[in-house]
């Protein structure tokens, strides 16, 4: 180890990342202390690594963090996550920021000061790549002098921003690529009013736990969507066709359009969701390179038939399909209309909401439209006590997959239930 360079010796403390693991390490010789000064890349200090941190004051940990840091020179990664900590104060905080600012290419920032500090004014036209922000204030953003030319990724989890300030961020994020948006106190000055944001370079966005009346969304380049748990009345995305994956789950919202040019969307993931199936299917016939279909727990509007010709025609290289939903007794030829095949089709997955005797029928049609199906995976809620017609319903479809995997040889089957 003596004959390491000390470039090397940074590289390795770096890795190590918490901050206690880094000052004991350092402590091995004067080699090692002055990699720690000059060479350290990457600092951590979680509430959760180390329990002595529950035991110091504010004022003491404020004072450790302080020195840790300024026994630094070229940070290019800080993360802190004090979660059950007081509040600091900000005069640290911000001697952190701008001892650091200079190098500083990822800041990760879960710390509640008093009073609140100013992240980005702090940060701006600097160095910083990617940032996370939870459980702090964003106001003030001006975007004529407040440039973040480098920021490729937010991240905002409990955050309090208006609409207005959460739009000028993105415009002076020239490079922004990724946005995530967990739980934001989102203010909207006039009720009626949308909430509007635009970007020519974001790529990817994932929403969780948002309550807005009016969502929209302009950004030509973006790639991946995912809404999560989130309460809207309308949501538009308004873009040049470049979507590639599509995931909603638990998502109330009355109206949803994300355009119709999407032909190169690859994976459309969607569970717990209300559509209407021609509305849909009028979004994505066009997506000739789907490869992953997910359609898990999706209410179709008017008890509309999911259409099996569809999605064969439409998406050829399809090779992964998932369905749940509710088949009804009265419906026999649930969506088997045509006859085309799904050749690329390799996974299956299909479940129920009350298992019923169309099911085996429909699943038995379902395979044989899958030549080079390789497996097979059903998911099914069994409870505790079953009427004697469950039973049966039950007995009767076992018995049905082992005469139906009699025929299908080739196809690996697992069976999953709640």
């Amino acid at each position: 180890m003596e004959y390491l360079p000390v470039e090397v010796i940074g590289n390795i403390l770096s890795r190590l990342g918490a901050a206690r693991d880094v000052v004991i390490a350092s402590a091995t010789c004067k080699k090692w202390r002055e990699a720690c000064t000059n060479h350290l890349h990457a600092l951590t200090f979680n509430s959760y690594d180390w329990p002595v941190y529950h035991d110091l004051t504010t004022h003491r940990l404020e004072i450790l963090i302080t020195q840790t840091i300024f026994q630094t020179t070229g940070l290019q990664s800080l993360s802190i996550f004090m979660d059950d900590v007081d509040e600091f104060s900000a005069a640290p905080v911000i001697a952190w920021l701008m001892y650091t600012r200079e190098t500083l290419r990822q800041l990760s920032y879960n710390v509640r000061t008093t009073p609140n500090v100013n992240i980005l004014e702090k940060c701006g036209r600097q160095k910083l790549e990617k940032l996370f922000l939870a459980h702090n204030s964003i106001t003030g953003i001006e975007p004529s002098y407040q440039k973040f030319p480098c920021l490729t990724s937010i991240s905002l989890s409990s955050v309090s921003i208006s609409a207005l300030d959460l739009s000028l961020l993105l415009t002076a994020c020239p490079k922004i690529e990724s946005l995530v948006l967990v739980n934001p106190d989102i203010a909207i000055s006039d009720a009626q009013a949308p909430m509007e944001l635009s970007s020519l370079s974001l790529k990817s966005i994932f929403i969780e736990s948002i309550s807005l009346d009016k969502f929209i969304l302009e950004a030509d380049n973006i790639e991946n969507l995912h809404l999560k748990d989130c309460t809207l009345e309308l949501f538009e995305l308004a873009g040049k066709g470049t979507l590639k994956n599509l995931e909603i789950d638990d998502v109330s919202v009355i109206h949803f359009d994300i355009g119709e040019i999407n032909e190169n969307l690859e994976v459309i993931d969607i569970s717990n969701f209300t559509i209407t199936w021609s509305k849909f299917r009028q979004m994505i016939s066009r997506s000739s390179r789907l490869r992953k279909l997910q359609l898990w727990c999706v209410v179709f509007e008017d008890d509309e038939i999911l259409d099996l010709e569809t999605i064969a025609t439409c998406f050829p290289q399809l090779n992964q399909l998932s369905l749940s939903f509710d088949l009804k007794d009265n419906l026999v030829h649930y969506g088997m209309q045509g006859s085309s095949q799904l050749e690329n089709l390799a996974i299956l997955e299909l479940g129920w909401i009350t298992i019923c005797d169309v099911f085996s029928y429909w699943l038995g049609g379902l395979l044989e439209r899958c030549p080079n199906l390789k497996k097979l995976v059903i998911h099914g809620s069994v409870s505790q006590s079953k009427s004697d017609e469950e039973c049966r319903i039950l007995a009767n479809f076992t018995s049905y997959i082992v005469r139906l995997m009699r025929k299908y040889m080739h196809v690996e089957v697992q069976f999953e239930y709640d």
